[in-house]
Parts: structure tokens; sequence; C-alpha cells
């Protein structure tokens, strides 16, 4: 037989769990697919791999696009210390993940005077450049 304070605690805890549970299941599903549905992801590849200050200037150029005003989100980032695996290519070592609500917004940022002054001042740091653009379906 379970005790009164054994048995509170057992009630307050499946509460919690079922009001969690409700809370979840009630709230709509927000996702960038409605919102931001054109995805801008670029790899840079760095021309001196090995030098951090390059790849801070980078990481910096990159975030300075950011104030274009297209951009719905931007993430910049490094590769993970993830799981090797045959599928997983690591070999870079900047990328951007951008973010548009439009292909109207992701061609603005194409020719936007900040993306341009972006590839004159940051293009002397990288060997190579791969992009990914892609809607959401």
């Amino acid at each position: 037989m379970m005790s009164k304070s054994n048995r509170r605690k057992f009630i307050g805890s499946a509460a919690v769990i079922a009001a969690g549970t409700l809370a979840a299941t009630a709230m709509p599903l927000t996702t960038t697919e409605k919102k931001y549905p054109v995805v801008h992801h670029v790899f840079f590849w760095l021309k001196n791999p090995g030098s951090q200050a390059e790849r801070d200037q980078l990481i910096a150029g990159v975030k300075s696009l950011a104030k274009i005003e297209t951009v719905g989100e931007l993430h910049v980032g490094i590769p993970a210390s993830t799981e090797k695996r045959d599928v997983v290519d690591n070999s870079w070592a900047v990328s951007e993940l951008m973010l548009f609500s439009d292909l109207a917004g992701q061609a603005t940022y194409q020719t936007h005077p900040l993306h341009l002054e972006f590839i004159k001042n940051c293009s002397h740091l990288w060997d190579r450049v791969v992009v990914y653009d892609s809607v959401e379906v």
C-alpha cells in the first residue's frame, strides 16, 4: 500500500506530466517552413585552414550579413565533433545557414551592398565555396 506522502508525490508528478503533454499537443507546431521557406546554406573552405585568425575573420564577415533586411534568420557554424561516418563531410571550415521569407528576399540578399562588400573583403580567405539553396515542399 502506498503511503500518503508517496501517493501525493506520484499524483503531483502525474499531473505535471499530463499538463506538459496537454500543453505540448495544444500548442501549434511552429516551424521555420511557414515563416522562412527559403534556405540558403553555404559552406566555406579556407585557403589557410590552420589559421584561427582567418577563420574568425570569415565568421565575423558572415555574421555581418545578418544586417541585411531580407535575412530572416542566420546561423553561422563550424564543423561539430560528431561521430565520424562515411556520409558526414566535415572538411569545410565555416558554414552559413540563412532563412528567407521568399525567393525575392533571397535575390535581394544576393545583390545587397553588404553582401557584395562581404565578398570583396573576405573572398581572399576562402579556397572553395559550395552553396545549397532549397525551398520548402
